[in-house]
């Protein structure tokens, strides 16, 4: 998601942005449909979700990396809120809750936006950047991964090119605020979030390639995320019962 500019690696084993979002997409269709296929509180539930993890940071990386090489921020935070509206009903209905209880994880991407914006401003003084990302987490608390998000994605912003600082941060902030909850809880269908570190080995392989530049690529990434709920709540309907 965002616009990026190619940067030619010599390392062969890396891997392009474009290849690294379409594994996500794959994950996410995976988790999405077992989320809702396969009993929530079964082991068989519970390992199901576990690919699912990679899902989110690798979103949040790529929003990061966005930030950093639009041309036209403001353009990019209005497409991002655009399909929060769009992705809005769709998620809702796959998830079977009511219309203004939750939201989809586009809600908490644009948030986290603003809030790595306003972090990055030479205009605002660091109490006014706090407090911005701070509204922008209490925003982002019905959307899907709610303020995790927001936070991801300052810390890949203010730690960009610093890899064992981004992901340290990732780590720390997915493990306290939910992975180590779940533990101390004892809600083991839950220990799957620990599996959030599966997406450090897919970044470090990121040299800065962005892959073949596609509008129907670029567009697509957005588009997939409305379209894949709408499929799978049909889908769902019709095999499972919904």
């Amino acid at each position: 998601m965002g616009n990026q500019i190619t940067i030619n690696s010599k390392n062969t084993h890396d891997i392009t942005a474009n290849a690294l979002k379409i594994i996500a997409m794959i994950a996410m269709f995976a988790d999405h449909f077992f989320l809702v296929a396969l009993p929530h509180e079964s082991v068989i539930g519970a390992i199901s979700r576990i690919t699912g993890r990679i899902v989110a940071p690798t979103l949040c990386f790529f929003i990061a990396e966005g930030y950093h090489y639009t041309s036209n921020v403001k353009k990019y935070i209005f497409r991002l809120l655009l399909f929060a509206i769009i992705s809005h009903f769709p998620y809702v209905m796959y998830r079977q809750l009511p219309w203004w209880k939750a939201t989809s994880v586009f809600w908490g991407l644009a948030l986290g936006l603003i809030a790595l914006t306003a972090v990055k401003s030479d205009k605002l003084d660091t109490w006014k950047k706090i407090l911005v990302v701070g509204v922008c987490c209490l925003l982002a608390y019905p959307a899907d991964w709610n303020y995790i998000t927001v936070l991801w994605i300052v810390c890949f912003g203010v730690f960009r090119g610093q890899f064992k600082e981004q992901m340290t941060a990732m780590l720390v902030i997915g493990y306290f605020f939910i992975a180590i909850p779940s533990l101390l809880n004892w809600d083991w269908a839950h220990f799957y979030q620990f599996a959030i570190a599966l997406a450090i080995p897919l970044l470090a392989l990121y040299k800065g390639r962005q892959g073949k530049n596609s509008k129907t690529l670029k567009w697509g990434f957005y588009i997939f995320y409305p379209a894949h709920l709408i499929l799978l709540f049909l889908l769902l309907r019709l095999f499972f019962k919904m």
